[in-house]
């Protein structure tokens, strides 16, 4: 989709606030810029005024330190911006060769963090199920279509992908419940789950809500209070993040993570993968 037929489009903070990164960004790179994507909720879908917005810049190779400087520069200017969705982009700037092969994620590049005016490395933006929503679902804000220069990723690969993140973290929180102890991972990690999980059986990426919606209708009811606490948990994520979870909804968390796991496992099954192979080798 080209940005001009997205609802984006229509709301002039935001069409400013993204006008501006395109504009710092080709000022900045040059011959080095590609195209700029939006990629998140903005592309998958129910994007609302509690969610970021998810950028792609294309590069043709990785920043120099000059360009970094520069664009620390820039991006503290954008964040001051008058417009409040300049405190809410989030995204990464991605070599060409490392942006069209999938194979290829896991490598750390340039990322914004929410809420950051400076970049770091970070691999946060280089998964498989990002490149996935580049490529199928992202909004064209200036440059070639992604399908042109990236490689379509197998719907084996994404499902892997998607299945090793849930088993991977999924550990993490088993091991150490306080990793979702403050109310915005508690909430997130609900969030997630739930839209891993949908993704999965869909072999594709779709957003958190549709994601809790299939869960609240397919999966135990008992579990449908804690998820819609987990979307009405949403607003105000500077706040929540420094807010103490509901003990008791973080160990139900621990629970549903869970039941999300055996079901995720059923389903890489039912598509003919070992779930446990996957975890090993992760």
């Amino acid at each position: 989709m080209r940005f001009e037929d997205h609802p984006h489009h229509d709301n002039p903070q935001i069409k400013s606030v993204l006008d501006q990164l395109v504009d710092g960004a080709v000022s900045v790179l040059g011959g080095n810029f590609i195209g700029a994507w939006l990629q998140g909720s903005s592309a998958t879908g129910h994007f609302d005024r509690h969610s970021d917005i998810d950028f792609v810049i294309g590069v043709e190779c990785d920043l120099s330190q000059d360009e970094v400087n520069s664009l620390h520069k820039f991006h503290c200017q954008l964040y001051h911006d008058e417009s409040p969705w300049a405190q809410h982009l989030e995204g990464s700037y991605i070599p060409r060769e490392i942006l069209r092969d999938y194979r290829l994620a896991g490598k750390e590049v340039w990322y914004l963090d929410h809420g950051s005016t400076t970049l770091e490395r970070s691999a946060h933006d280089n998964t498989i199920a990002v490149k996935w929503i580049i490529r199928e679902k992202g909004v064209v804000l200036v440059g070639p279509d992604p399908s042109t220069i990236m490689d379509p990723i197998p719907v084996a690969e994404l499902r892997l992908d998607i299945f090793q993140t849930f088993a991977n973290w999924a550990e993490v929180i088993f091991e150490n419940p306080k990793e979702i102890s403050n109310h915005f991972f508690q909430t997130f990690a609900v969030l997630s789950y739930c839209r891993m999980l949908n993704d999965i059986r869909r072999g594709e990426i779709g957003s958190k809500r549709d994601g809790a919606e299939w869960v609240q209708t397919n999966l135990d009811p008992k579990w449908r209070d804690l998820i819609d606490r987990a979307w009405l948990g949403r607003p105000n994520p500077a706040v929540s993040v420094r807010r103490s979870a509901d003990p008791e909804d973080v160990q139900r968390t621990v629970e549903f993570i869970r039941v999300c796991l055996e079901e995720a496992s059923e389903l890489l099954r039912s598509f003919g993968h070992d779930p446990e192979s996957i975890r090993d080798a992760a």
